[in-house]
């Protein structure tokens, strides 16, 4: 089925609108954070990217035992998108952690647990896309892929738990804790607002990819079908 592309391009200003809203007011207008003042905007890009990054690993996960189950359906390029927009956001992840670890500790990079666990993420990602690329054979594709997706998912608890398992320079959780959140209210609702806006942002461009690889793979074989 052909999609619309006004729907596509609706679909795309109001994903954008919604994120300069949400950043727009964590950067300009959401109080101070009271013991790093205005560096700890950051948190509205960061921690959101960060949770979609692990939302994905996730997704890839369940993605990789369905092909495993259905090994002849498409699903193999969900896998592909679902990897793509991964490495995305850990990379994002990446560099605004490095921008906010410069003022906060005086460094861009230190290999402590929870930096280097997430750079082993995006390596894995695209250890994922490569593997994805370079093997031809179907069934061997889904069972390497599914693989590296369990070990994609596997280090993301171990990212969140780095900072309580070693000692590193992330302060440890302020948000999820059983004594409570460290966060003032409006701080807590306003990153919430952020996360949902980024989740939604990976779940269309998921979307939107898997759509494309799709038309390709079609376009491909209908390509084979005619000159064979």
């Amino acid at each position: 089925m052909i999609q619309s592309p006004h729907r596509h391009y609706l679909i795309a200003v109001l994903m954008l609108t919604g994120l300069i809203l949400v950043w727009g007011y964590g950067i300009f207008f959401a109080v101070a954070e009271k013991h790093q003042g205005e560096i700890y905007r950051i948190i509205y890009v960061h921690v959101p990217a960060a949770a979609a990054a692990f939302t994905i690993s996730l997704a890839l996960l369940i993605q990789g035992i369905l092909s495993l189950k259905c090994p002849q359906s498409n699903l193999i390029l969900a896998g592909k998108a679902l990897a793509e927009v991964g490495l995305l956001f850990t990379s994002l992840t990446l560099v605004t952690g490095s921008l906010w670890g410069r003022p906060t500790w005086g460094v861009w990079w230190s290999w402590d647990a929870r930096m280097t666990t997430t750079l082993l993420l995006a390596l894995l990602y695209i250890g994922y896309l490569l593997l994805w690329s370079s093997i031809t054979q179907r069934d061997t594709k889904v069972k390497v892929c599914g693989i590296l997706a369990v070990l994609i998912a596997v280090d993301v608890p171990i990212i969140y738990q780095s900072v309580t398992w070693w000692r590193t320079l992330h302060q440890p959780p302020s948000l999820f804790r059983p004594q409570g959140s460290t966060m003032d209210l409006s701080i807590q609702l306003t990153l919430l607002a952020c996360t949902l806006m980024v989740l939604s942002l990976a779940g269309w461009l998921t979307h939107m990819r898997t759509h494309i690889l799709r038309l390709k793979s079609a376009l491909e074989q209908q390509a084979f079908t005619h000159f064979r």
